[in-house]
Order: structure tokens, then sequence, then C-alpha cells
């Protein structure tokens, strides 16, 4: 079998990530159109990762957060997004670099995607967060999105029949 010099598994994964960066991109530009609300599991403990201690003793390996009612300040850059979110009531900034993610999904068109965590990501731990630097409450006004409260230990919903999930190993020749 031939060696793959272009590595299309990579650049497939890319591409990938530039759909969720895309998305992403436009959320903190406009907010959630329709019904969309957005459930991300990332590495905790992947190089660039910023947590609280708080939540990165709560959850020392993977994380997932939702972004549906209650979120501010997204800002998206080319290598991550960073976005407030509150947990048991307590604001925090999250920063989350893409290659930390291991799954996008989209309940609401059914829509998933999966990573396989590079290996920086997995390798390097991630930087806690002082209190001195949590964000401030949103506003009233302030765009929303929710996220799961720290107590739950529920999964995500998973895609159910006929839901478009991509698996980039699925590609791949073993």
């Amino acid at each position: 079998m031939a060696t793959d010099h272009i590595r299309y598994d990579v650049l497939a994964r890319d591409a990938l990530r530039g759909v969720l960066r895309q998305v992403l991109t436009d959320a903190a530009a406009h907010g959630l159109p329709g019904e969309h609300h957005f459930f991300i599991t990332f590495l905790s403990t992947a190089e660039g990762v910023k947590l609280s201690p708080r939540l990165l003793a709560q959850y020392p390996e993977e994380m997932t957060i939702i972004l549906q009612h209650q979120f501010w300040d997204l800002v998206v850059t080319e290598d991550r997004f960073e976005v407030g979110l509150s947990f048991a009531g307590v604001p925090e900034r999250l920063v989350v670099p893409f290659n930390s993610i291991k799954s996008f999904f989209d309940p609401s068109v059914q829509f998933g995607l999966q990573f396989e965590p590079s290996d920086a990501a997995a390798e390097t731990p991630a930087t806690s967060l002082p209190a001195s630097n949590l964000p401030a409450p949103p506003s009233a006004s302030a765009p929303t999105a929710a996220t799961p409260e720290p107590e739950s230990t529920d999964e995500p919903e998973k895609p159910s029949e006929g839901a478009e999930v991509v698996r980039l190993d699925r590609f791949r020749k073993k």
C-alpha cells in the first residue's frame, strides 16, 4: 500500500475543525439561530485549556459544555474559543483550543463531529485560572446559552438514528 505523503486525514480533520470554528464565529457575532445549541466535549487537561481549579478538579479528564441559553463573551480565534459560563451559579471563563475538542453535536439538527485528540493536546496539562480572573456574571441583556451544572454527570444526548456523525478514523487505512 502506498504511503500517504499528503496526509488526507490531517487535512480532513483541520477542515472539519474549520466548520466548528465558523459555526462558533457566527454564534459569537449573531447569537444562536432558531433552536440550534451545541454540546462541545473537550479534554480538560489538553495543552492550552484554561479552567478554574474547581472545574479542573471536578472534570479531570474531559468536560462537556452546552452553549444554549446563558453564555457570554464568546470569542473565537484561529486556534481556540473562549466563553463565559455559569456553573452552579458561579461564573467561569473557559479557554478551549480547537485541538482539544473530542466532539461537537447540535441536537436541533442531529449534526455531530467527532475528533481523535491530537498527541499534543493529550500530553500537556491544562492551565488553571486563578479566581481573580473570573468574568463578571452576564447582564440581563447578554447573549444566552446554557451549560450543565457541575453536579450533573449526564452524558450529552447521543446522535439518534439518522444523525450524521463524521469520524475521521473511519477514513484511515490501518
